[in-house]
């Protein structure tokens, strides 16, 4: 990991962190961080966003916070609209979840 590493943020970090198969942004300010697709749930398009993430067994776990805010991040609510049409990356191995809320 490099100091380029940590200046690495939303779309900058999820390009980089696709061409390099993780190798840049996996690691990221001391954590790690996967890429989580979604469906837009007013778009349909899909959105990726990089995530601090870290696991319970075989399964991903990411906390919903928008900086302390009243309201959850859009990924969030993409998520909850359409749990079984999701998408992780972690390092270079992609492949399709089922979302649950604990």
């Amino acid at each position: 990991m490099s100091e380029q590493d940590d200046e690495l943020f939303g779309p900058e970090h999820v390009r980089v962190y696709r061409e390099t198969g993780g190798e840049r942004g996996y690691q990221w300010r001391g954590t790690t961080v996967l890429l989580l697709t979604t469906i837009g749930r007013k778009s349909g398009e899909e959105r990726t966003t990089p995530l601090i993430h870290r696991t319970d067994g075989n399964r991903y776990i990411i906390v919903a916070s928008k900086g302390g805010a009243a309201d959850h991040p859009a990924w969030f609510k993409n998520l909850s609209k359409n749990p079984e049409r999701i998408e992780i990356q972690v390092k270079g191995d992609r492949f399709p979840v089922t979302a649950s809320v604990a």
